[in-house]
């Protein structure tokens, strides 16, 4: 690592502690008034206005906002909810055309992509098969794509408060109520920062308006080729099985417009990463400055860093939460350190052709290859880490492009789980699970009942938690399987031998552990991928939530014990060893033979002459 690198990186982690820390305070406002409907207190007339909208909802919606529901009926409620909202994203898809604020008259998208899309926003994923800028009309990405940016974050920081309830109460039957605490999430949290991030994204030049597209004539005509469409809107293949390009030639470039600023809020303070346009952050309109590239990955992190304060208040022990927050940070540290390390060497290809390492390092700061100059290397780096680490899909570079190593830290940074601060409540109770996991092995060792916060951790918690740690790789691995088995998995490989492979191992890690990010050297909006990964998406976010909510009611029934001298800290620096292992160990092992397949294979490769 250069010192820009450090210096960057702590930069970064110091502004993330002075924003977490007094939001994750906060945060216990909105998550125990839940269950007690007590208001928001602290901001005046400002708490007043956002209390009255929070009843004025109930009314509308007809909910009994002081009624609990045990974990059955809450998570009932959640997938209803999000049903209901992955039929009105899709519909709204279908029929855009003959929809207003649709300017540029984009067409209805076909049923599988429709299908794709709709799965992805409502999962917190935000996979995008499509180019925004040039599917989808403004109002299907406001009413739909926007709206399910609030509800799929909400749903995830919901889930994360009924398990903290599971642990700080005892002997309860209910774990709260999913309607008051997704509105509250939306009301109280996501809304305020997301208007507040959008006016700052306007000031860095993100635009935001509803004009049509404009077209400026640039200096000399451009020359180029692009994938040839069919007349259903798919990619034409060859005999072969890849894309058929077709040579264009153009004297003016159009200029996408938009309500971008709003979207782009909310989808980085909500990890989602649905980009308003194809190039995602990597785009001038959304990302425009160093200081606009920054503040984004700050609010990746925010909220997943202020939950593990919120944990640790909860439950009456603040270190609980340092605990956790400990043991992201540094295994964040170490990954962060790998790829920014990776993507400053230059290839050993290099020195075949005469030109020496140390010169072409200093020439070329390293691998620029994909990546903005605006930008550059380190903040690169940094970015594809914390989007990775986190569950949103938003880049700012093109990891297709990474070193075989580089690329290979997102992509492993995705299979632990996301729960390397993961996305806004996902990653708490991601990280949840392998504390109770590391609590019952450890509990092995000693020869003592496990127990985690004062409650016993028995079978049916252990239960819960395989069925969560092993859910999403079977989803990976099965996918990835039967993808480079089919032949319309392997006709979207863009790149032949490992590298084509990691595309593909990329593409199901990323949707069923509900990231969004992609390769992007992987044709995948063909109906045989957009199926596919929706079903790694929707099992991938959902099997994990049920058994979250399940355990949460089995804590919440049981008593706490009090500590005694045989109970095993759970907020010391052996616990925090023991807890990265367990996540390293149990949340990578399972990848380690395709991983081999793949990047490592890769990065051998550049050593060896052709």
């Amino acid at each position: 690592m250069t010192s820009q690198s450090t210096m960057l990186l702590i930069a970064f982690l110091a502004a993330l502690l002075l924003l977490s820390y007094p939001l994750g305070k906060f945060i216990v406002q909105v998550a125990a008034g839940s269950s007690d409907h007590a208001p928001v207190t602290g901001f005046g007339w400002v708490s007043r206005i956002f209390s009255r909208i929070e009843q004025w909802l109930y009314r509308c919606a007809g909910i009994k906002a002081k009624s609990e529901m045990n974990w059955k009926t809450y998570a009932l409620a959640l997938l209803l909810f999000n049903t209901i909202g992955a039929l009105a994203t899709f519909v709204l898809q279908r029929f855009q055309l003959w929809l207003p604020l649709n300017p540029q008259h984009f067409a209805n998208l076909s049923s599988d992509s429709a299908f794709n899309t709709a799965v992805s926003f409502i999962t917190n994923t935000n996979w995008q098969g499509y180019s925004g800028e040039s599917t989808m009309s403004y109002l299907t990405q406001m009413l739909v794509l926007a709206v399910q940016n609030f509800f799929s974050a909400a749903t995830g920081i919901a889930v994360a408060f009924a398990l903290i309830r599971g642990f700080s109460r005892h002997s309860s039957l209910s774990i709260g109520n999913f309607w008051t605490d997704i509105t509250r999430s939306t009301v109280y949290l996501l809304l305020p920062l997301s208007v507040i991030f959008s006016v700052f994204l306007i000031s860095q030049g993100v635009i935001q308006n509803f004009d049509s597209y404009k077209e400026a004539t640039i200096v000399q005509p451009l020359d180029y080729q692009q994938p040839k469409v069919g007349a259903d809107g798919q990619p034409v293949n060859d005999a072969s099985g890849k894309p058929v390009l077709e040579n264009m030639s153009t004297k003016v470039q159009t200029l996408a417009m938009g309500p971008v600023a709003s979207q782009e809020a909310i989808k980085m303070i909500g990890t989602n990463g649905g980009g308003f346009f194809n190039a995602n952050s990597a785009h001038p309109y959304e990302n425009p400055t160093p200081l606009s590239n920054f503040m984004q990955m700050l609010a990746i992190f925010l909220i997943p860093a202020a939950l593990c304060f919120t944990f640790g208040f909860m439950v009456g022990d603040i270190r609980q939460g340092w605990a956790v927050l400990a043991a992201m940070t540094i295994i964040f540290v170490i990954m962060t350190a790998v790829v920014m390390y990776a993507e400053q060497q230059s290839h050993p290809g290099l020195s075949a052709l005469g030109i020496d390492q140390t010169h072409s390092l200093l020439q070329s700061g390293g691998n620029m290859e994909g990546k903005e100059s605006r930008f550059g290397i380190s903040a690169s780096a940094l970015f594809a880490a914390v989007t990775t680490a986190a569950s949103c899909g938003a880049v700012n570079a093109m990891h297709d492009s990474f070193t075989a190593l580089g690329g290979m830290v997102p992509m492993a940074l995705i299979q632990m789980g996301e729960v390397v601060f993961g996305g806004v409540g996902s990653g708490l109770y991601g990280m949840l699970v392998f504390a109770i996991m590391a609590v019952f092995i450890a509990g092995l060792m000693i020869g003592r009942t496990p127990e985690y916060l004062g409650k016993k951790i028995q079978s049916f918690e252990m239960k819960m938690t395989s069925i969560a740690i092993l859910a999403t790789p079977m989803l990976v691995l099965g996918g990835t399987a039967i993808a480079v088995m089919a032949t319309a998995g392997v006709a979207g490989i863009l790149n032949p031998g490992a590298h084509g492979f990691s595309e593909i191992l990329y593409a199901f890690s990323s949707a069923a552990n509900n990231n969004g990010s992609a390769f992007a050297g992987l044709s995948a909006n063909t109906p045989f991928y957009n199926v596919m990964l929706a079903i790694a998406m929707w099992f991938g976010r959902f099997i994990i939530i049920v058994t979250i909510l399940a355990m949460a009611g089995s804590f919440a029934a049981k008593k706490r014990l009090e500590p005694n001298s045989g109970t095993m800290p759970t907020h010391g620096p052996l616990f925090i060893v023991l807890l990265i292992g367990v996540v390293v160990l149990v949340g990578v092992l399972n990848y380690v033979p395709a991983l081999a397949l793949g990047p490592v294979v890769e990065h051998l490769q550049m050593f060896v002459p052709n």
